[in-house]
């Protein structure tokens, strides 16, 4: 393993043991077992090697829930993703401190866009079982947008008060509550 890929494990590490804010450029060359200078050679900064580290560990995060069984179908996908919630609250938790972070970096929230479009379609192909590339950009726009701000609530509720968060079928009933109020006419 070379250098790099040695600093972007070791930023997942500190991102996930430390958080954002608090991860220095020792942290990050001690646990890697490189000089602090290579983090500059080969990510210009701290900053551009933690978010790097971030988003690939969010690519990645995001591919574990995995597209619904047809047998289970979406109270499955649910449950898989508030175990994900459950089982690493560090990641997580790096991934809310990033967002807060981007409204302070425009080069940073650039690159949450992209993760987010990225997120869009990642959503839409769990719930819909198709393949990114066959996804219609509407479906995209529509089911992957709302898919992904549920994600973002539940995740915010089970971060702050797991007990208290909806379970998987407790989701699924509230989407058919909401489903029995919309107007027929939209």
């Amino acid at each position: 393993m070379g250098n790099r890929e040695k600093l972007l494990e070791a930023a997942r590490e500190c991102l996930f043991t430390k958080g954002y804010e608090r991860t220095t450029v020792r942290d990050l060359a001690s646990t890697a077992g490189v000089s602090m200078a290579a983090i500059g050679y080969h990510f210009g900064s701290k900053e551009a090697l933690l978010n790097q580290a971030l988003f690939q560990a969010l690519d990645s995060g995001g591919r574990a829930f995995g597209p619904p069984d047809e047998n289970t179908g979406l109270g499955a996908l649910w449950q898989r993703i508030i175990e994900a919630f459950s089982a690493d609250k560090t990641f997580w938790t790096a991934n809310l401190e990033t967002v807060l972070r981007a409204q302070r970096d425009p080069a940073l929230r650039e690159q949450m866009a992209e993760g987010l479009q990225q997120g869009r379609a990642g959503m839409a192909r769990e719930v819909t079982g198709a393949a990114e590339d066959e996804l219609s950009e509407s479906t995209v726009r529509t089911l992957g947008s709302v898919q992904l701000a549920l994600v973002s609530g539940l995740m915010m509720q089970h971060l702050t008060d797991p007990d208290a968060a909806p379970t998987a079928d407790e989701v699924l009933a509230g989407l058919r509550a909401l489903a029995a109020h919309l107007p027929e006419d939209t």
